[in-house]
């Protein structure tokens, strides 16, 4: 690893180490204050809705733009903490390289509500999408990290109901495995800067105590992908995670979907939310697969 390289993954030790407290409403709450600084844009409109007593807030570029599509982001956080504040360092960038609205909502969060509340609470904003008129092949479902689970859950539960799938799937550093599987989990271990088992065993236990932890909707690594839309998978070459990345990228393969993963050479976990140049081509990329699909 070169020395600059080196520097900045320690910075983001750090940072990380301030945002990574024990103390869980603290955690909350460290979070939502880094949202609101580095998700502070004039060029962005956020607009806060109530969809059925759940907070959630438009995303939106301050100009002319694409009304036809629309981006549903499912937030990271281990299932335990984060927010649509938190996420605006991800869905302030994707509506400014896209052009489009996105809808972040803040599902109920672990311990408190452990599985199923969040998988409840995501169909509940996509079915607000379809009350608003919006066709399931408008939207593309976007998530980080616990996110990019919630996602893949969500796409599952509409398949088993023979509903209509959205167009896309983007997905930042998805966790698909929560039995922690992935040679990854022992390879990566040394150089993740942001994860380590310990904490994503206690976000699976305060999420999914006493279940089957390979049931596709908590593990959607297990699942059956057949018939899925075109999905995109970034990931930083430095994760625990790096396995549930690789792993779903070959499930999907084998079920013909058409799929495209990058790997983000010494990249951390949800690099994208960084104020680095790797994470301003990320979601350059995510822009341009997001274009492509909707053309």
């Amino acid at each position: 690893m070169d020395k600059r390289n080196q520097n900045l993954m320690h910075l983001i030790r750090r940072v990380h180490g301030l945002v990574e407290n024990p103390d869980i409403e603290k955690h909350r709450h460290s979070q939502d204050q880094i949202g609101a600084i580095l998700g502070n844009t004039r060029e962005i409109r956020y607009r806060e809705i109530d969809i059925d007593g759940m907070y959630a807030e438009w995303v939106s570029v301050n100009r002319a733009h694409m009304k036809k599509y629309v981006i549903l982001h499912c937030h990271g956080g281990g299932y335990s903490t984060g927010s649509s504040l938190y996420a605006r360092t991800l869905t302030s960038k994707l509506a400014a390289t896209t052009s489009m609205d996105v809808l972040c909502f803040d599902y109920r969060l672990a311990p408190e509500h452990p599985y199923p509340a969040a998988a409840e609470d995501a169909m509940k904003a996509w079915n607000y999408l379809m009350l608003l008129g919006y066709g399931a092949r408008d939207v593309i479902l976007t998530g980080d990290s616990a996110g990019g689970n919630l996602a893949l859950s969500l796409m599952l539960k509409l398949k088993e109901e023979e509903r209509l799938l959205p167009r896309g799937l983007v997905l930042m550093s998805p966790w698909t495995d929560l039995t922690s599987s992935g040679k990854s989990f022992e390879t990566k271990a040394e150089v993740d800067p942001v994860l380590d088992r310990a904490y994503i065993d206690r976000m699976t236990q305060a999420y999914a105590a006493g279940r089957d932890l390979t049931d596709p909707h908590i593990s959607p690594l297990f699942g059956d992908f057949e018939g899925f839309p075109p999905t995109y998978i970034q990931v930083g070459g430095n994760e625990i995670l790096y396995s549930d990345s690789k792993r779903l990228h070959q499930a999907f393969v084998e079920a013909n979907v058409s799929v495209k993963m990058d790997t983000y050479k010494g990249m951390w976990h949800v690099f994208q939310m960084s104020p680095v140049k790797a994470a301003r081509d990320a979601m350059d990329k995510n822009a341009e697969f997001i274009y492509e699909i909707c053309r």
